[in-house]
């Protein structure tokens, strides 16, 4: 069985975003060799998260009002506990828990077995500095 990392850094400059990391995904898979496998993408950061959807940007928009009527921003320890602790991201640790720490994807072929509107995203809740995503593909 081979096995395959690479590291991304990914760094947004707004607060919040969205990026599709499909391409580097699968430019990890054609380096990997691999034919028959799965892949595991996710984001090693507890502000941010990995999730498999449709590449529309109008999405993307909903995405956003969904999650901050969900968890606002508001830096004021009174509301968030978190906050107590000297940050004001409480909020982006609900968001990345609501979407997600990773995904898995079969390779068939040596192909991401996507349904037909999948892409991988990489989701920043609060952002402006560098941070990592895992690509660690495994099989033959």
């Amino acid at each position: 069985m081979k096995s395959h990392t690479r590291y991304l850094t990914l760094h947004l400059p707004t607060e919040r975003g969205f990026v599709n990391i499909t391409p580097q995904v699968e430019e990890a898979l054609r380096e990997s060799g691999v034919q028959e496998g799965l892949v595991l993408v996710n984001s090693m950061h507890i502000t941010s998260s990995v999730f498999i959807n449709d590449h529309e940007p109008g999405l993307w928009h909903d995405f956003e009002q969904w999650l901050e009527t969900l968890a606002p921003y508001n830096p004021s320890p009174e509301v968030y506990h978190h906050n107590r602790t000297g940050e004001e991201n409480a909020d982006a640790h609900l968001k990345r828990t609501i979407m997600g720490r990773e995904v898995v994807v079969a390779i068939t072929r040596g192909r991401l077995d996507f349904g037909r509107w999948e892409q991988i995203f990489y989701g920043e809740f609060d952002g402006r500095r560098d941070k990592r995503v895992l690509v660690k593909i495994i099989g033959e």
